[in-house]
């Protein structure tokens, strides 16, 4: 752990510090270059965009560029460090958007007082992007900012430690589900952490036919039951009338588990008390609500995923949000809607049930990938995802209306 602290430290502080720089685009070698860039050139991209907002597009970075913002209010594990600690986080999220969608980023740490002020400054400033990255922002304000921002601004707004979490636990549920041979409109499922991840992977997985009685949504205190009087109206949706109320009560029978809240929080006799043929997502990170091989010990029948890297089934949200994104931008959206999340939901489900590639297997050094309870979703450097997801997106949201204009073809 003291080596890959010291490696970490080394990494962002060296050879110059952080992680990110910017790139200038155009040439700027000769005076009529900088008559280009500058004054008096520069004055003529100013009168398009001041007589159609819409040249912002043609003639600026807009297009291709997403504000990754946060108040550091709930930071990885970390909890709530403040905007600035927040940053190496919001800079990696950058490197993240370039490296898989070839999409720019500007990290914008926000110290604000409140929900509030935390709206008023991304409505300001969001002329500047063509999309917003929410990241990192408590429940439950990180719901209110999301929704009051996505009915203001005309670019898509994306939480993505809600949709973004939730796309990957659906897609991948979805083909567990399928290898399980079990059916989501049947299936009893619990799902421990009722966050931003949790509350919005069930109303994900609610779209997609998933029972809301047969939810059993659990907090620090218990099953959100309809005799809770202690309840957000974000929980309150998630109520439902039983009686069971712990968490060992309601995993009894369980055909699925979700786990988006802390470590060691499932033990082995609440996994034994599950259906057969169970499903687990212990995605809690850096370490699981319970570990695959305690799970695996009093169960051989179940498929597991993590956060982690070195397990297999890793539901890791850079699957997601680069590729929508890209899929929005490359249609000039206003929004991403439930049709585009679902949309990407089903690309990544389809994606890995197909011949993995050779590079893939090169990259992982492994021998084979194949559809199967330890390959539920495709890995990150697969190079069919940028092909996939964003044309996915790209689709639901010319379907919806989101979408400004058709993709563009280039050759």
């Amino acid at each position: 752990m003291t080596d890959l602290k010291q490696a970490a430290l080394d990494y962002h502080a060296e050879p110059v510090p952080g992680k990110i720089a910017t790139r200038v685009s155009k040439p700027c070698d000769t005076q009529a270059d900088l008559s280009l860039a500058y004054t008096p050139g520069v004055a003529e991209p100013v009168r398009e965009i001041a007589a159609d907002s819409g040249a912002a597009w043609r003639y600026t970075a807009k297009g291709n560029l997403v504000a990754v913002i946060t108040d550091g209010s709930a930071v990885l594990g970390l909890g709530n460090t403040g905007p600035l600690a927040a940053k190496p986080v919001m800079e990696g999220k950058a490197v993240l958007f370039k490296r898989f969608a070839g999409i720019d980023v500007f990290d914008i740490e926000v110290n604000a007082r409140d929900a509030a002020d935390f709206i008023r400054t991304v409505e300001a400033i969001a002329p500047t992007f063509g999309g917003i990255n929410l990241e990192d922002i408590a429940a439950p304000h990180c719901f209110e900012i999301e929704q009051t921002l996505r009915e203001r601004l005309d670019i898509p707004v994306f939480h993505d430690d809600q949709h973004g979490t939730a796309i990957i636990i659906a897609a991948g549920l979805l083909n567990a589900l399928q290898l399980q041979e079990k059916r989501l409109e049947e299936v009893k499922l619990v799902c421990v952490g009722a966050g931003a991840a949790g509350i919005a992977s069930m109303q994900l997985l609610c779209k997609l036919g998933l029972q809301r009685d047969n939810i059993r949504l659990v907090d620090r205190r218990g099953v959100i039951h309809s005799q809770r009087e202690d309840l957000n109206e974000y929980k309150q949706e998630f109520a439902v009338a039983t009686g069971e109320h712990t968490l060992e009560a309601a995993m009894q029978g369980a055909d699925v588990l979700i786990g988006v809240s802390g470590p060691g929080l499932i033990s082995p006799e609440m996994v034994r008390s599950m259906a057969d043929r169970p499903i687990l997502f212990a995605l809690s990170n850096p370490e699981p609500e319970i570990h695959p091989a305690e799970a695996k010990a009093v169960r051989d029948d179940l498929i597991m995923a993590t956060g982690r890297s070195d397990n297999p089934n890793q539901v890791n949200n850079v699957l997601g949000f680069p590729f929508i994104f890209r899929g929005a931008l490359d249609v000039r959206a206003r929004r991403i809607d439930d049709e585009m999340n679902i949309a990407a939901v089903h690309a990544l489900a389809e994606l890995a049930r197909e011949p993995v590639p050779e590079e893939v297997l090169k990259i992982y050094q492994v021998k084979s990938l194949t559809f199967g309870p330890d390959y539920i979703i495709p890995t990150p450097f697969d190079p069919r995802l940028i092909e996939r997801v964003p044309a996915a997106v790209a689709e639901a949201a010319i379907r919806t209306g989101a979408a400004r204009r058709p993709p563009v073809v280039t050759s």
